[in-house]
Order: C-alpha cells, then sequence, then structure tokens
C-alpha cells in the first residue's frame, strides 16, 4: 500500500511538473501551448554542470568565435530541446549550409541564432502551422520569426543569401514573420531579458535622444520652417529619397535627402492657380502624384483650382484642373511645363469641400478623390451636368497609347458600361475627404485597402473614416469608424505607418485635425465598428519641448511620407496663405535610433530620362507608355516629318506645317507655279538645314532601332 501510494505521488508530481513547465516558460511569463520539441518530445531541463560553465564564462558565443552550439545554451540556458552541448552541435548543423551559410559576419551570426530554434523549447510552435499544414512533406527552412527580428534578418542576410529573399521585405515578414498573438522567434525568453521596449538584436547605443519621455509619446522633429501655406509632401519613388513640398499658392520645392531645400521650385504654377486667402477657402494648388514608372517616363499628376476666361461664363466660380507634367530631361529637379496634357476639368461652385487628391494605388491606376463641394441638387440643376463627379473617386488608367485621350477607363470599374453614370466613377457619396492614404501591405488575398478621413455630412464638422470599396455609395455605407471627439474641427487624414522606424506604430493610421490634434487607429478586440470590423481610436501622444526637442505647434494642414515609409506632419501657426509660419515635421518614436541599421537604404541619385521618346519626340508629347503624340502639323514615329496640306508639288519638300521649300524654278505655297533661273542663296541654305535636319534625325532613328 506504501508502494502504491508512492507511485501515485510521483505520477502526480510529475504531471504538476509538465503542467506547470507548460505554464510558465523562464521567469513566469505565459505560454500560450503546451511546451513541445520540433519532434513532439517534451523539453529537458539543462544539466547544472552545463549551466555552470555557461554562467562561468568559460565558453563562448559565436560572436567570438566559439562553439557554436554555446549560442544555443546561451539562448536557452534552463529548459531546452537540446539539453546537451553534444545535441546543440548536433542541432545547429543539420540544417541545409547552402542556405544557412554565409561569409558575411553579421549575417553569419543571425543564421547561427536561427538555427537554434529547433532547441527552443516551443520549438513545435515556432515551426508548426507556418508551412507544414500547407507542405506537410516539406520541412520548414525558417521559424517563425518576430516582426523586428525579421526586418533584421532580411536586410542583414537579403545580400548575401539571395536564394532565400526573393520578395520584398513586406512579403518575407508577412510569411515568415508572426501574425497576430502567439510566440516567435526570438521567443519570450529573451525578450524579457533585454526588456519589453527594446530590439531583439539591436547593439546601438540609443544616443541624443532624451530619455524624459513619456511611456506612449513620439516626438515631432522639426525639418524646415518658413513654408507658405503647405498642403502635401510626397516622394516620387526613385530612390533618391527627395520629398516634395506643395505650396497652395502653387508652388513645389524639394527637400534633397539630407532634407535640405533645393533653391528653385521643382514646379512653379503660381500664374495658373487661383488660391484663396480666406480662412475655409481650400482653393488652390491640391495635390501631385508621381508615375509609379516615374523613374523611366518622368510623368506627374497635378491638381488644381483656376478660373480661366474660357470657364468665366456661367454660375460656377471656379474649376479643378488635373494636368499631367513630365520633368525636364535637362535638369531633375525641375518640370518642363511646356509638356502639360489636361487629363480632366470639373466645374465647382463653392470654395469649400473640394477634394483634390490624386493617388496611384500599386495597380497603377490613377485614384481622384472629390469633395461633394457644398453643392446642393437645385445647384446641379443650374451647372447643367457639369458636377457629375461631384463627391466621387475616379479611377482611371493614364498607361494608354490613344493620342486623342490622356487616360482610358478600366473595365472593372463599376459604372463602366453604365447609361447613367460617368464610367470613371469608382465610389461615390463622400463630402469633405481630407486626404487618403493606401496601405502598402496588401492583405492575403491581394486586396487593396484605402482608408479616408472625411466629413460626416454636408453641413456638419463631425468626421468619419471610410474604407474605399469598389461600388460603394457612403452616403448610406457605414464608416469604418466614426470620430465623436473631433472638436468642432474637421479631420484630416494621414498615411498607413509601415516605416521601419517605429514598432510600436507600425500598422496604425495616423491622422489628426485642424486643432493640432493627432490620432491613430488600430484594429482591436475591445472596439466594434458599425461593420462589424474591430478598431480602436485613441490619441498619439505628443512628447514637450523638455522631452522632444521641439514640439509641434500650430494647426496641422496635411501630412507626407517618404519613400521609407515615415510619417511627415505640415503645420501652421497662422492660417493667412501670405505668412511664412508653415513647418515641416517629421514624426519620431524616441524609443527607437533616428536610424535604426534596417533603415538605412543607399540613396540613388536622380537620374536624366534616357527613353527613345524623351531623346527623339520633337514636336510632340510622350505618353507614359513611351509613345510619341505629335502636335498638329507634324507625323512620323517620333514626329519628325512635317505635314503639308495641300502636298507640295513639282519636287518640293514639307521643311515645316503647311511650309513648302521649293525646287529650282518652282514658287508658291504649294510649289504649283514654274519660274526661270537658279535657286537664290536662301533657298540654298534652307535646303541645306532640311537635308543636314533629316539625316541627322535617321541617324538617330537608326541608331536606336539597332
Amino acid at each position: 500500500m506504501k508502494h502504491l501510494q508512492f507511485v501515485l505521488v510521483l505520477v502526480i508530481a510529475v504531471n504538476v511538473w509538465e503542467c506547470g513547465d507548460a505554464k510558465f516558460g523562464e521567469r513566469g511569463e505565459l505560454s500560450p501551448r503546451r511546451r513541445r520539441c520540433y519532434d513532439g518530445s517534451l523539453p529537458k531541463r539543462v544539466k547544472k554542470r552545463e549551466r555552470k560553465v555557461l554562467l562561468d564564462g568559460s565558453g563562448s558565443s559565436s560572436s567570438s568565435g566559439g562553439d557554436s552550439s554555446e549560442v544555443c545554451h546561451r539562448l536557452y540556458p534552463r529548459v531546452s530541446c537540446c539539453p546537451t552541448k553534444r545535441a546543440a552541435y548536433q542541432m545547429v548543423h543539420r540544417r541545409d549550409a547552402r542556405i544557412f551559410s554565409t561569409n558575411n559576419t553579421e549575417c553569419g551570426l543571425l543564421l547561427e541564432e536561427i538555427k537554434c530554434a529547433r532547441c527552443s523549447p516551443n520549438a513545435q510552435v515556432l515551426f508548426h502551422s507556418l508551412d507544414m499544414d500547407r507542405m506537410p512533406h516539406r520541412e520548414p527552412d525558417l521559424p517563425r520569426l518576430c516582426q523586428d527580428f525579421c526586418r533584421e534578418f532580411y536586410y542583414t542576410c537579403r545580400g548575401h543569401i539571395p536564394e532565400l529573399f526573393q520578395a520584398d521585405v513586406d512579403e518575407f515578414c508577412q510569411y515568415y514573420g508572426r501574425r497576430g498573438s502567439g510566440l516567435c522567434f526570438p521567443d519570450f525568453q529573451r525578450r524579457q531579458l533585454l526588456g519589453q521596449d527594446s530590439n531583439y538584436l539591436e547593439d546601438e547605443k540609443i544616443e541624443d535622444i532624451s530619455r524624459k519621455h513619456k511611456h506612449n509619446c513620439y516626438c515631432a522633429q522639426e525639418v524646415l520652417s518658413g513654408l507658405r501655406q503647405p498642403v502635401a509632401v510626397v516622394h516620387c519613388g526613385d530612390g533618391s529619397q527627395r520629398l516634395f513640398v506643395l505650396e497652395r499658392e502653387g508652388i513645389v520645392r524639394i527637400l534633397n535627402h539630407n532634407l535640405e531645400l533645393i533653391k528653385e521650385p521643382f514646379l512653379d504654377l503660381h500664374k495658373l492657380v487661383q488660391n484663396g486667402l480666406k480662412s475655409g477657402d481650400e482653393r488652390g494648388l491640391l495635390s501631385l502624384a508621381f508615375h509609379p514608372n516615374y523613374k523611366k517616363n518622368g510623368k506627374l499628376y497635378v491638381s488644381y483650382t483656376t478660373n480661366q476666361e474660357r470657364w468665366a461664363i456661367g454660375p460656377h466660380d471656379h474649376i479643378l484642373r488635373v494636368v499631367e507634367y513630365t520633368v525636364s530631361r535637362k535638369n531633375p529637379n525641375q518640370v518642363d511645363t511646356r509638356t502639360v496634357r489636361v487629363l480632366m476639368e470639373v466645374a465647382e461652385l463653392h470654395r469649400k469641400h473640394l477634394g483634390g487628391q490624386l493617388l496611384f494605388t500599386p495597380d497603377g491606376l490613377l485614384h481622384i478623390f472629390l469633395g461633394d463641394g457644398m453643392i446642393t441638387l437645385d445647384d446641379m440643376e443650374e451647372m447643367d451636368g457639369l458636377s457629375d463627379f461631384t463627391g466621387s473617386i475616379l479611377r482611371v488608367d493614364v498607361d494608354t497609347d490613344v493620342c486623342t485621350s490622356t487616360y482610358s477607363i478600366p473595365r472593372d470599374n463599376p459604372y463602366f458600361n453604365s447609361t447613367n453614370q460617368p464610367p470613371e466613377i469608382f465610389a461615390h457619396g463622400l463630402h469633405d475627404p481630407g486626404r487618403c492614404a493606401v496601405d502598402r501591405l496588401q492583405t492575403d488575398n491581394g486586396s487593396l485597402v484605402i482608408l479616408c478621413t472625411d466629413a460626416s455630412g454636408r453641413n456638419t464638422s463631425a468626421g468619419r473614416i471610410l474604407e474605399i470599396a469598389k461600388g460603394k455609395d457612403y452616403e448610406n455605407e457605414p464608416s469604418v469608424y466614426d470620430l465623436q471627439s473631433s472638436g468642432g474641427s474637421p479631420p484630416v487624414g494621414g498615411f498607413i505607418y509601415r516605416g521601419c522606424q517605429s514598432r510600436r506604430l507600425y500598422g496604425s493610421y495616423v491622422f489628426g485635425n485642424k486643432n493640432g490634434n493627432l490620432r491613430i487607429l488600430q484594429k482591436s478586440a475591445f472596439a466594434t465598428s458599425s461593420n462589424g470590423e474591430q478598431w480602436q481610436e485613441k490619441a498619439l501622444c505628443l512628447g514637450s519641448a523638455g522631452s522632444c526637442a521641439s514640439p509641434l505647434v500650430g494647426h496641422i494642414l496635411g501630412f507626407g511620407e517618404d519613400e521609407l515609409g515615415e510619417v511627415y506632419i505640415l503645420a501652421s501657426s497662422k492660417s493667412m496663405a501670405q505668412s511664412h509660419s508653415g513647418k515641416l515635421y517629421k514624426l519620431v518614436d524616441p524609443k527607437r535610433p533616428h536610424t535604426p541599421k534596417e533603415c538605412q537604404r543607399q540613396v540613388q541619385p536622380p537620374e536624366l530620362l534616357m527613353t527613345a521618346c524623351s531623346r527623339y519626340c520633337k514636336n510632340g508629347l510622350c505618353t507614359p507608355t513611351g509613345k510619341c503624340c505629335c502636335s498638329p502639323g507634324w507625323e512620323g514615329p517620333f514626329c519628325r516629318i512635317a505635314k503639308c496640306e495641300p502636298a507640295c508639288r513639282n519636287g518640293g519638300v514639307c521643311i515645316e506645317p503647311n511650309k513648302c521649300l521649293c525646287k529650282s524654278g518652282y514658287s508658291g505655297s504649294q510649289c504649283e507655279k514654274s519660274e526661270q533661273g537658279m535657286p537664290n542663296d536662301q533657298e540654298k541654305e534652307g535646303i541645306l538645314d532640311h537635308i543636314i535636319d533629316m539625316t541627322s534625325y535617321l541617324l538617330d532613328l537608326t541608331s536606336y532601332i539597332v
């Protein structure tokens, strides 16, 4: 009987130890699943003798060139699926040598640690469900990686193990990274050792950063001052890391990669732009969007308000114009204003709720967001159909080879074959869109996420956040989130943060209102929107002058984003357009270094346009696809051949539109008159110039074809 009692006590003790070990990890942390090794067995305690060797410092880590098995014991010193040094050594070196080997020291250190994931007491959780469910016959290469570690691993090793990195960083970390809650590598033992807010592999010393900030506060770092009513900040995506700042009066300025202002403006449209001076007047330069293939074709698109003579008759106040420009072939920091092509013009009656933002999505389509313009049904009847685009999102394809049209209609637009609605409309029902943003990180099914801030009605300052979808009517469609605390100030839309400098902010939608209040919207289990999605809105705390070098002061005018996904804020202390009180701030996470290693990208200097169309299209304009559309009176592949109508007669040559150069003995507009004598000196010079020009053209064309 005593023996039976002893056996029962022993069994209960073993079960308690296993359950306790399954529930509590090292230092008492909770584990979402029972601990198991990769093969399903239970992890074992590391022998005290080996642990003592490690603690005494006699073992060396891989960073000092010692036995790589010490790396695993350093990561898992108490409970491990490799309880002996020999087992750890075999586990580390059993992986594919082709993938898990490199001559690069920094990448090699990361690889040594990743190999030890199989020694983790949570190895089955780290490896299972990554790709074992989809490919049970294939052994997974990598464990489930924590997001920060994944991005660090990607940027450190992508140049040394190219066969492992066949996608960009977002796709790679979406596949190998942790999704939602749960364990990831390096798992919680190491995270708690370094602290919840530290980067797992970060060895940099956090210098030049104030430690007085509050736990959840960010800093607004002043980048530029003296701006005149800035409205937007964009980048061109060509690798130059330049920022383009839009001022409402019609000026676009450039900040180079060092955030230094270039003296000459990139684009000056102040003679065309009609802008307002009074508070609430939204007229002026509205938006700028660069073509996704800007580095090759140099195309950019601008929207602004104007009121030229041919539009002067009618009840409208102004027109909103969307135009295409091309960067100069001689200077990558200036636009060639002679290359203008008008995409569309929309008549508007009032000076508020204009919208006008231009946005390219990853599918290459241009979206144009228009407000309701405070227009009523009576106004629409009076304007005789000129406001069909009111309160709509338009979607067009600018990559067209048809010279008679600046864009085509995507066939999947909801009203492509409609006789009642313009085919350009993608969705409608907006009131006062305050900037929209597309998420760089696409969803698992490849769909796009576009978020916009908007007014809840025509005559209210209450705000809402919309997720734009095809064919939706947002007069009746529920919003993603209703802003209950807008404070009587209309919302200003921002960006979905996908930068690399703030782990806490990653995936959050950053926005604000004109009173200077910054907010963020995050998916959460604690707040439910009317459409069933889980969202939570909260204030974005900015540090004071004591904790941050330069606090944000004034009205928020807009947001911007650079090539690395970092967010910028435009603010002004005054509302008058003639003041130069506008400032540009960068949103900085003080818990990170200013330049983490994964955020350091090589700057590519802006390049001159070298496409065939830009070089040879002399008398026409190039489309985004590279076709030369000839000006009136010219023809040929690159518009080098002049047209004369009627044609030149008696052997005459058409040298300019409707201008013939006649042979000896003939004259008249079509060389129809016969004369005696030899050609004069002027005629000889004209013939020679034409021969030289045509010879040069033929040589250029031959070299292009070759």
